[in-house]
């Protein structure tokens, strides 16, 4: 794929942006909490509940963080760090949403969540994930446009508090040729705006990760990892439909940053053999041998 100039330009600016906020040098492994909950709930359990029991069962497995939500208060953000370093793990990640595509409304959601942000920073989180809202159609221009500029908005105000902002996307910003992934860092600066890349949401997508990694792999913040085989989620991270040493490859030549989320969803069709605690370390291990992480 070849860059315009506007593009290398970005990237440029990305890896400068990611080295002036002190980003991670070290690879560093977490776990998206998001998967364990889907595993609760197969029980009839709910994680806030067992939380204390999943962030045990991480560190055993040795990682070194987990991602939760984002709280609307600077206090709950505080109190889930000082609840991850009880377990013996690190405030690292955060992942929220966010209404951005209608002005009139896009600024009272940046508002509340760098009020929450300023929790997080406190409490030693570096990365905020967030996944803009979908609405049910496609977006129009103009709104993508109203949310390009609010993200921008978004991320300088995390850059002003010591913060990265890292853009995620699911299902509805891949389609109509992933107009709205496309959009969210093409009309966004750099230094600002960086990348969750979560693998599989952008390959299922159709934007194969040797394009995804040429056009905005300076931009990445932080990675959210799973696997699928024969297009259906896998229980655990391992080979599959993504060639992940393939990736680990160009993070390693590329320096790219080392935060990454396992993220063990399920769907329809993912076949459960083996506990969530046991796929996690499954997954914990492949992610050291594949990423030597």
């Amino acid at each position: 794929m070849d860059l315009t100039r506007r593009s290398f330009l970005q990237t440029a600016s990305a890896a400068l942006a990611s080295r002036a906020l002190g980003a991670e040098t070290k690879p560093i492994v977490g776990s998206q909490l998001y998967g364990w909950g889907q595993y609760y709930q197969r029980d009839g359990k709910k994680l806030d509940d067992h939380l204390d029991e999943a962030l045990s069962a991480l560190r055993d497995a040795g990682y070194d963080y987990a991602e939760h939500n984002l709280s609307g208060s600077a206090e709950g953000n505080v109190k889930f760090g000082e609840r991850l370093k009880s377990k013996g793990l690190r405030p690292v990640c955060l992942y929220t949403g966010a209404a951005l595509h209608e002005a009139d409304k896009a600024e009272q959601s940046v508002v509340q969540l760098v009020a929450g942000a300023r929790g997080a920073k406190e409490a030693g989180f570096t990365v905020i994930n967030c996944n803009p809202n979908s609405i049910g159609r496609d977006k129009t221009d103009e709104e993508l446009s109203t949310q390009a500029k609010w993200l921008g908005i978004f991320g300088q105000k995390l850059h002003e508090l010591g913060l990265q902002l890292g853009v995620h996307n699911h299902t509805p910003e891949m389609k109509n040729g992933a107009k709205e992934f496309h959009a969210n860092f093409r009309q966004t600066d750099a230094a600002q705006v960086g990348f969750c890349y979560d693998v599989h949401w952008v390959f299922r997508g159709g934007v194969l990760p040797p394009e995804t990694l040429e056009a905005y792999g300076a931009r990445i913040v932080s990675w959210h990892l799973r696997q699928s085989r024969d297009k259906i989620w896998w229980e655990d991270l391992d080979s599959g439909d993504v060639d992940y040493d393939f990736i680990a490859r160009v993070a390693r030549e590329k320096k790219l940053a080392p935060i990454y989320s396992v993220e063990l969803a399920l769907e329809g069709g993912t076949k459960i053999t083996r506990s969530v605690v046991e796929n996690h370390a499954r997954s914990r291990e492949f992610v050291r041998r594949v990423f030597g992480a």
